[in-house]
């Protein structure tokens, strides 16, 4: 049976960050991965281009995390600065695009995970391994034997890289709900015909909830940006738990088409121009405000004639185009489930150390990135969590 000082389970950016940590101070590492290579999740971040982190100051940046206090010691253990050190010393400089999002400067993520293996020298990294059962005293599959162990498991997205729910009963920690994070919605009504158009800067209303962004379409519903990010809080809302059923999803959201207008000032424009453009088909009068690819589906859906001319459309008629300007809905009746980019809950945090990723009910055993009951939206915040998460536990486990 092979000894360790420490054994990291999941080599995904969580797991090969807490290994490099944890090599730092201890002789004996293995990186414990079930697939044939590392990073696959990683690889696939930002579309290929790995959108590495956000710039935002770090208390703006915990700022934006439901669980900023557990993550507050391990974004200071593992600063930006400090993260992006890690590839500038080996030669790869980053840039910065909108949104503060980080992009290496090759905009390839391979070239992350190929300085990351170098940093990985010293570490054993037992590829097709997988972990199966983690027994008292630390052995493991009843091949390995270790003084500490990371769990850096993942979550239940991309299955293709290696996540799986039965990665979470590996230990007793208690779990909260397991749930589909960053998920795009599947709606009742065919879109294919608008398969690629993009609504712009528009609000997404979901009950009381709100977010502004881009919404795009494609074939099977509504993705982007803006309905990615409300996804989490649209999925928290609803009452299920993947360890033990999928999601019922039945519920409507609202697009406002025209967020910098009110009802009211839409209301006072249409009056004078209708007036003064009276000629002019609503079909080319509306490119004053929509995607001019949308404009007919629009039109269609409300039930108003394309090529009607604005003299023509009467005071009704008018109220019905505000009101669908205003909250244009669709019925949402799935979650893209194989398109999630995270999971919402894991384990417990109130169960963990948040200083050292230690467990409370576990000496020696440690956990890091999206194992845990950890989530941010979309823009580099996921990524920031599965780094220093893995960096303060690896370091952790090495220091005690």
């Amino acid at each position: 049976m092979e000894e360790y000082d420490i054994a990291v389970v999941g080599g995904g950016p969580a797991g090969i960050m807490a290994a490099i940590a944890a090599s730092q101070n201890s002789s004996r590492v293995a990186l414990l991965e079930k697939n044939s290579s590392l990073g696959r999740k990683l690889l696939m971040t930002g579309g290929g281009r790995c959108n590495i982190t956000n710039s935002k100051p770090i208390k703006k940046l915990l700022n934006i995390y439901p669980q900023k206090n557990f993550l507050k010691h391990s974004f200071y253990t593992l600063t930006n600065e400090k993260l992006l050190s890690f590839f500038e010393d080996k030669g790869l400089h980053f840039i910065e695009e909108d949104d503060n999002r980080i992009f290496p400067e090759t905009e390839k993520s391979s070239d992350i995970l190929k300085i990351l293996m170098e940093y990985l020298e010293s570490v054993s990294i037992l590829y097709d391994f997988e972990v199966k059962s983690i027994v008292d005293s630390f052995i493991i599959n009843d091949e390995i034997k270790a003084d500490k162990v990371i769990v850096a498991t993942g979550g239940v997205t991309y299955p293709q890289t290696g996540c799986n729910i039965k990665n979470y009963s590996l230990t007793s920690q208690p779990l909260t709900d397991i749930k589909y994070g960053l998920v795009p919605l599947i709606t009742e009504k065919d879109l294919s015909n608008i398969a690629g158009i993009t609504l712009y800067d528009v609000i997404i209303s979901y009950g009381k909830s709100k977010v502004r962004g881009n919404v795009l379409f494609s074939h099977v519903g509504l993705t982007g940006p803006g309905i990615i990010n409300l996804s989490n809080e649209i999925s928290e809302s609803i009452n299920y738990d993947l360890l033990e059923r999928e999601p019922d999803v039945n519920f409507e959201i609202a697009i406002d088409l025209c967020p910098d207008f009110t009802r009211d000032e839409l209301r006072e424009k249409f009056t004078v121009d209708f007036q003064s453009k009276g000629k002019t088909m609503i079909k080319n009068y509306l490119k004053l405000f929509l995607t001019s690819s949308f404009i007919d589906f629009f039109l269609d859906e409300i039930d108003i004639d394309a090529e009607t001319q604005l003299s023509r459309i009467n005071k009704k008629s008018k109220n019905h185009l505000i009101e669908n300007l205003k909250r244009f809905a669709f019925e949402i009746t799935d979650f893209n489930k194989d398109l999630a980019k995270v999971t919402i809950g894991g384990i417990d945090l109130a169960d963990v150390n948040p200083k050292t990723m230690e467990s409370a009910l576990t000496p020696n055993l440690y956990f890091a990135g999206e194992v845990l009951d950890l989530h941010g939206p979309t823009g580099g915040y996921n990524l920031k969590i599965a780094f220093s998460t893995g960096y303060l536990a690896g370091l952790s486990a090495s220091e005690k």
